[in-house]
């Protein structure tokens, strides 16, 4: 189902296939705001915002008309791990989009007068995000898991390192962590690998030795196995100006590639997961109408992970919910499911992961993070039946390990 070869620089080429004529096609890097140095909070992302205001071949404004003027969408994003540039187009641009995306991740010139003013929008951006406590607690609470640690640091910076950087900081950035064989050109359209190959082949991308963070200068914490093992959970409060009380609770869990993954995520969407009839939804909203929005989440990363629950209630309420959290908790951990609970939970799962499966976008993005971070793709179908090995004593066992009430960390906005 997917093709995929290397370049001589050493990028990688993953191509899915579609039975439309828009492509989805983009440039994930393995640089993200773990790969900052102190001095360099925020980094990731402003250069993701800057990569869009001038190449060595293109002003801001040719860019934001190359795809927009043929109908188009080009866009990007920064997580923790990875920055992901990316572009929707009608196949017969397929040439103006790929050179078009090297352009914009490896020939970026940062120019400071841009720099000036998109310094400003991102100041907004983090301003705004902090007006938003439902959204801000996620990265508070990610900051106490990884105390000290690139991954507890907020993906947008602070204000005050923003108006630090320059030009040459921002270059001194890439070619340290922007480099072809950190990278993946993803592909999900009727294209083939001749296309691709007949485009990128002429691409000429400057290849830079990466230079990791404990080979420079300044030294971030080591994210060493025994960081992430040698953790004391806490309950932390902190005062806002709020109407609600805003509640997070959860642990450091299972990295993208350990197999327990797939049980834990299966737990994750019968706890909390979007469907209206999750155990956590029906305890704190339909039975006891305690909350408007409760979810649990599951994030995995490279060498860790963090599974957390999240609710909004009334202050005089918290205490009520978080009882009624881990009861449900204690549920999965005293006891395995049922035949038929599991057998129910599998189905729900399998039916919400092949509905997403039809959103080409949102395939094509998670084709290009497994992959940039693994080097594989599993197909629906392989999925499927990892989720079908799942056995309630498997099921039990990773309740255990995460859901245990003793081991979570609790941050709450009183």
């Amino acid at each position: 189902m997917f093709q995929s070869f290397q370049l001589d620089n050493g990028l990688r080429v993953i191509l899915a296939p579609s039975a439309t004529d828009v492509v989805y096609a983009g440039i994930a890097v393995s640089t993200g705001t773990r790969h900052e140095l102190d001095s360099e909070s925020g980094m990731a992302h402003f250069v993701e915002h800057m990569s869009f205001k001038g190449t060595s071949n293109l002003s801001s404004v040719q860019i934001l008309n190359r795809m927009e003027s043929v109908g188009g969408d080009l866009n990007a994003y920064t997580g923790k791990e990875e920055t992901i540039y990316y572009a929707t187009f009608l196949r017969q641009h397929l040439r103006r989009a790929i050179p078009l995306l090297f352009d914009i991740v490896f020939n970026s010139t940062y120019p400071q007068v841009e720099l000036e003013k998109e310094r400003e929008v991102v100041i907004d951006e983090i301003e705004s995000y902090e007006d938003s406590p439902a959204e801000l607690i996620y990265d508070d609470f990610e900051a106490l898991l990884f105390p000290n640690h690139p991954l507890g640091r907020r993906i947008l910076g602070d204000a005050d390192s923003l108006r630090r950087f320059t030009t040459a900081d921002l270059q001194a950035f890439t070619k340290r962590t922007y480099s072809p064989e950190r990278a993946v050109l993803f592909v999900k359209g009727k294209v083939t690998e001749e296309e691709i190959f007949s485009i990128v082949k002429n691409e000429r991308v400057k290849s830079e030795k990466y230079i990791s963070a404990q080979e420079s200068k300044e030294q971030p914490i080591a994210d060493s196995n025994s960081y992430f093992s040698s953790f004391t959970p806490s309950l932390f409060t902190c005062k806002k100006s709020t109407h609600q009380a805003h509640v997070m609770l959860g642990a450091r869990a299972y990295a993208l590639t350990d197999p327990r993954h797939v049980g834990l995520a299966l737990l994750n969407n019968l706890l909390g997961g979007p469907a209206m009839n999750s155990r956590l939804s029906l305890a704190l909203r339909e039975r006891t109408g305690l909350v408007y929005t409760v979810e649990s989440t599951l994030t995995p990363y490279t060498d860790t992970g963090v599974w957390a629950v999240y609710f909004g209630c009334d202050h005089a309420d918290v205490r009520r919910c978080l009882r009624l959290v881990h009861r449900e908790l204690r549920r999965l951990i005293d006891a395995p499911l049922s035949p038929r609970a599991l057998a129910a939970a599998k189905r729900q799962m399998k039916g919400q992961m092949g509905i997403a499966a039809d959103s080409f976008e949102n395939v094509a993005l998670a084709m290009a993070k497994n992959f940039l971070h693994t080097g594989q793709v599993k197909s629906l179908d392989e999925r499927f039946a990892e989720i079908d090995a799942l056995t309630p004593e498997m099921l039990q066992q990773i309740a255990r390990d995460v859901f245990d009430i003793d081991h979570l960390t609790t941050l709450i906005y009183e």
